[in-house]
């Protein structure tokens, strides 16, 4: 048995499709002492994770030493003041010593802030007067440490530094400082309740927000791992994304220890899909998750027989039918995607046991009660955008939806208007019950009295071979109250031209609607974007 079973119940059918799933888990439930310990008590030489970078270097990790490791760094933070309450910055790329810090952290009650090492002095100096952090664990490259410890300085704050793997002037080694302290660690008191992780979202318009998940949130990631990204006990999943995100949460710790799986971690800078799929074949990797961008790469450059992996995953942005179509008829392996934010889980996904549809984020997670719904919050008809929401259940706790905005009641408040938490997506449903995305609520395209989505506009210019990247938005228009306006990056090669500009009209107007059809085209060399790579419109629509 798993150990995700103490902690639901739940009911599939004869196909294993998921039907219903229920949590069951006491007050202090506690990620590091209750699955990660517990592990490493029942069977202490099971895999958590095998890790590798780009240096030849590899390591594989038993639940034992997670334990180990993580009750020696947590007495190192014991010694140096922290205790629960307090906030650490986590900015440690793919490196192991992440695993041990989260676990370690999570023991103590401690909230955990991942950052990705790619912010600007300025990022870092908001995030940390914003989140008032007592600490900072940092990766030695990069230049990581310098840009911290000026945006620590001109915060004015008075953190505690500590540095991995090697000394960095201002910092204390936390790899020597750990090899030194005691494996002994007696459970500390926390709550349930207690704010476990706390992510700053990017967002396309203002600073970012403060996204709070307390210590049930694990818990709802059961779904995500077994369900949508099909992780099996004894397997061996591999997610590619670095810890500074949400995704990291998602599919390189929570819920895939909970189904009993390993992770698998590549420790890398710059992406290379021939290096991707080496490490696919060399571990044997039996699940694998990355967003769209990575699957038309490995598409572009031809993919190898990965005989070992039997499921693949996708999320986050826009995936092209073609990539769909040659990733699948290659491996055998239709991709499947999910759909989900900062602030939840997994609320929708093409689950195991179930087709994948290409294109559609899939069915909703038997986990939510999900609704579509118009601005005056009323269902809308099948077929027809409205705003995904979620509405909780009549005891009003809901794992896996976060717990509030830091410093932000209002804005809570607001994201749960009417009593039920809005998305800010639109999508729409078929008969079938499958979701199609169609971008920001806010973004809908309101043309000559039809309402369109951008996304759909951008599925359909995407597939164009001269197309590497595009947005398409509303502009005023005297006709029509807003015209559809594509930016799009061309392929590297291929220069902008008025001839282009036709070609992609043409193209793309002679599989859309005509309501739907691109009036202007502008082509930039790149779109404005935030940090975790979304399109900023807002900043287009000014522009």
């Amino acid at each position: 048995m798993s150990i995700y079973q103490k902690f639901c119940r739940e009911i599939t059918d004869e196909q294993g499709r998921l039907q219903s799933i229920e949590l069951d888990y006491p007050e202090n439930f506690n990620f590091g002492y209750d699955v990660a310990d517990a592990i490493a008590e029942a069977t202490p030489d099971k895999t958590a994770i095998v890790w590798c970078n780009t240096e030849n270097e590899s390591h594989t990790f038993s639940f034992s030493d997670i334990r180990a490791c993580s009750n020696r760094m947590a007495n190192v933070f014991l010694s140096a003041g922290l205790k629960r309450g307090s906030r650490v910055m986590v900015v440690l790329k793919r490196h192991y010593e992440y695993w041990f810090a989260a676990i370690a952290l999570h023991k103590l009650g401690i909230t955990m802030i991942p950052a990705t090492h790619m912010l600007t002095v300025r990022d870092y100096v908001y995030r940390l007067r914003t989140a008032r952090v007592d600490a900072v664990i940092c990766t030695p490259q990069n230049e990581t440490p310098d840009k911290i410890r000026q945006a620590v300085k001109e915060a004015g704050l008075n953190c505690i530094l500590w540095c991995v793997q090697k000394d960095a002037e201002g910092f204390r080694n936390l790899t020597a400082e750990t090899a030194q302290a005691d494996t002994a660690l007696s459970r500390r008191e926390t709550a349930v309740s207690d704010p476990m992780l706390l992510y700053f979202t990017s967002g396309t318009t203002g600073n970012p927000k403060g996204v709070i998940h307390d210590f049930s949130y694990p818990l709802a990631h059961i779904v995500t791992a077994k369900y949508w990204q099909q992780a099996e006990d004894g397997g061996l999943h591999f997610t590619v994304a670095e810890t500074g995100w949400a995704k990291a949460s998602w599919g390189k710790l929570y819920g895939q220890w909970l189904v009993g799986s390993a992770v698998m971690v590549y420790d890398f800078d710059n992406f290379d899909p021939r290096q991707l799929t080496a490490i696919i074949n060399r571990y044997g990797v039996t699940s694998f998750c990355a967003p769209p961008t990575v699957y038309r790469y490995l598409v572009r450059k031809g993919i190898p027989d990965m005989p070992s992996l039997r499921h693949a995953s996708t999320a986050g942005e826009m995936l092209a039918p073609e990539v769909f179509r040659r990733f699948t008829e290659r491996t055998g392996i239709p991709l499947c995607e999910g759909y989900g934010q900062t602030e939840t889980t997994l609320l929708m996904g093409n689950f195991r046991g179930c087709e994948a549809v290409k294109g559609s984020m899939g069915i909703i997670s038997p986990f939510y009660h999900v609704e579509l719904r118009d601005k005056g919050g009323r269902p809308v008809p099948v077929g027809e955008i409205g705003e995904v929401v979620v509405i909780p259940p009549e005891n009003g706790r809901q794992p896996g939806i976060f717990s509030g905005y830091l410093d932000h009641e209002a804005q809570y408040r607001h994201a749960w208007r009417g009593g039920v938490y809005h998305t800010g997506d639109a999508a729409y449903m078929d008969e079938e019950g499958h979701f199609w995305f169609h971008g920001r609520f806010d973004d809908i395209i309101k043309t000559g009295g039809f309402r369109v989505g951008p996304y759909e506009v951008e599925h359909v210019l995407m597939e164009h071979p001269d197309v590497a990247e595009c947005t398409v938005f509303g502009v005023p228009d005297p006709l029509r109250g807003q015209a559809i306006k594509g930016m799009v990056v061309p392929r590297e090669g291929c220069a902008p031209s008025r001839e282009l500009e036709l070609e992609l009209k043409e193209f793309c107007n002679k599989k859309l609607a005509e309501y739907k059809w691109i009036r202007t085209i502008e082509f930039v060399e790149q779109l404005p974007k935030t940090i975790s790579g979304k399109v900023r419109k807002a900043a287009l629509h000014k522009g």
